[in-house]
């Protein structure tokens, strides 16, 4: 039973913005007709002569609006934890990927990480992953708590696999792989329709987009491409 007040007063405080808002909702036009002054039918509904609903106070009413501001705050708070929050990371690609996860998410960049290295079999693999998009697609905590190694598969933006010969790309939200090109492989941005290039012999990868060389010992090679989102007018 208290539950259920409980949760009709959260309704309450949260449908209203203010006390007066609430006691207003509450009086009848009769009322008004009669009395002819709202402060006075503000006055009677507080002190439960008007109105049929709930008879809440105005220090009462703030009280509960404070709680109800405060909870959301906290749900708020809880849905926004980063995968990388509370964790003790060293190693410099996830140190890398922890500072610019938040941006990731929020969609204010996007990040292509270049890793070659051995995959289980010891096959030599490498290839480009769209950060974001596994970021949204899969859990990364077990990353970042160094319980799993991030290592290109298939089915991202681009993968090799030196022994097998085995080459895939695939489009993903963020990314339009350009795979045929006199340049070398390209990315282009689907938001605001940049081209990224990974060639490490051209002065810059592109608009808005910064490269950066990974020194790990945990990888054969990592490289970071971030990019900046400017959406297209």
């Amino acid at each position: 039973m208290e539950e259920e007040i409980s949760t009709g007063s959260d309704n309450i405080v949260t449908e209203y913005n203010t006390y007066e808002d609430f006691l207003d909702s509450q009086i009848l036009s009769s009322d008004l007709y009669y009395l002819e002054d709202q402060e006075l039918a503000r006055q009677l509904v507080e002190l439960g002569y008007r109105g049929s609903g709930e008879v809440l106070k105005r220090d009462e009413f703030e009280a509960r609006k404070q709680a109800a501001e405060a909870s959301r705050l906290s749900k708020r708070s809880q849905q926004k934890k980063l995968a990388s929050d509370d964790k003790d990371i060293k190693e410099p690609l996830l140190l890398a990927l922890a500072a610019r996860e938040a941006g990731n998410r929020n969609r204010k960049m996007t990040s292509i990480i270049f890793i070659r290295d051995r995959n289980s079999r010891g096959q030599e693999i490498s290839g480009y992953i769209d950060y974001a998009y596994r970021l949204k697609t899969e859990d990364f905590e077990p990353y970042f708590s160094g319980k799993k190694r991030l290592l290109p598969r298939p089915s991202d933006l681009s993968f090799y696999n030196w022994e097998t010969a085995t080459s895939t790309s695939n489009p993903t939200p963020n990314y339009q792989v350009i795979a045929e090109n006199a340049s070398g492989l390209l990315f282009k941005n689907k938001r605001d329709r940049k081209i990224i290039s990974v060639d490490p012999k051209a002065p810059n990868p592109g608009d808005n987009s910064e490269r950066h060389i990974i020194s790990t010992n945990k990888y054969i090679q990592v490289v970071i491409y971030y990019h900046i989102n400017r959406r297209k007018t």
